[in-house]
């Protein structure tokens, strides 16, 4: 699960790098790289409902990208990396109210489907989606803070960057087995042997 979010949020790395040097080369660098994967990502047979981020990416990159092109002087420019980072926000913030949390659609690709059906399954996204949700925006103002008062603390801005992915994947690392186990007993049950892939297992609801 680690790798993917490393993946997924790839061109939203490049553009933070590329954009310190120039605007436009940033928004096209991003706008690369998450075309590159969604197409990389089609070509597998993923779900729809496992791609939500990657086409809310390409999307972003793309109206960036038109952005630095048509008007490159705009001051919208400066304050990019708070604009991707809320717009990643507001995209878990639609999956939930949706009813379908984006962490979903990923965890689909790690668990059998009689796991997915699952009232905890879903329960246990809601919570791991809930909790990105929330990180982007924090991050996504705090980024806007300091790019409107501090904008050449390049080493504030990069930390802010670090923690606020961070905290987010280290919780959806530990956060599914923390709450299996609380889950098997408030039920009375021993907690079941996970397989090491994790695609099968009882999992009661």
């Amino acid at each position: 699960m680690l790798k993917y979010y490393a993946r997924t949020f790839l061109p939203w790395i490049l553009l933070a790098v590329v954009s310190g040097f120039d605007d436009r080369a940033g928004a096209v660098t991003g706008l690369v790289a998450a075309l590159a994967l969604l197409a990389q990502d089609l070509r597998r047979g993923h779900r729809a409902d496992s791609l939500i981020l990657e086409v809310s990416t390409s999307v972003f990159m793309a109206a960036l990208t038109g952005l630095a092109f048509t008007v490159p002087g705009s001051p919208v420019l400066d304050y990019g990396a708070s604009l991707a980072i809320g717009w990643l926000g507001v995209t878990a913030w639609g999956t939930l109210l949706l009813g379908r949390p984006f962490t979903e659609g990923i965890a689909r690709r790690q668990v059998s489907e009689e796991i997915a059906a699952t009232d905890l399954f879903g329960k246990i996204n809601r919570v791991i989606t809930g909790v990105w949700a929330a990180g982007f925006t924090v991050m996504a103002v705090v980024l806007g803070c300091v790019q409107h008062w501090a904008p050449d603390a390049t080493a504030l801005l990069v930390a802010v960057k670090i923690a606020g992915f961070t905290v987010p994947a280290v919780f959806t690392a530990r956060y599914p087995e923390i709450a299996r186990k609380r889950h098997f007993a408030r039920l009375g049950l021993p907690l079941p042997e996970m397989p090491a892939n994790g695609a099968s297992g009882p999992s009661p609801r």
